[in-house]
């Protein structure tokens, strides 16, 4: 893997850089963070990915170098079936 910078050098969607990774990672909104902490999805961020209030998700970030290149919410619910995915193709490689 070659050193890059700039801003597509972030690692991300398998570690690939995120604009190269395209396919799997996409802007859906620019948002910021209030003086609590606290952030809010546009209505039409939620209404896409089907986002209900008391829904509750986890947070899972992924690091290069020291630093957090990228943030992931999964909801609850889809959880186990999101790290099956994620790790089944991993623990295959291993067991063969």
């Amino acid at each position: 893997m070659t050193e890059k910078s700039g801003p597509d050098s972030a690692a991300c969607c398998g570690g690939e850089p995120v604009l190269a990774a395209a396919k799997c990672c996409k802007i859906d909104a620019l948002i910021s963070i209030d003086g609590r902490g606290q952030i809010v999805l546009p209505k039409d961020v939620r209404d896409k990915i089907g986002v209900r209030a008391g829904d509750k998700f986890a947070v899972i970030s992924c690091e290069s170098e020291g630093k957090v290149t990228c943030i992931t919410l999964v909801k609850t619910d889809d959880f186990a079936e999101t790290i099956k995915g994620m790790l089944g193709p991993m623990l295959k490689d291993i067991l063969q």
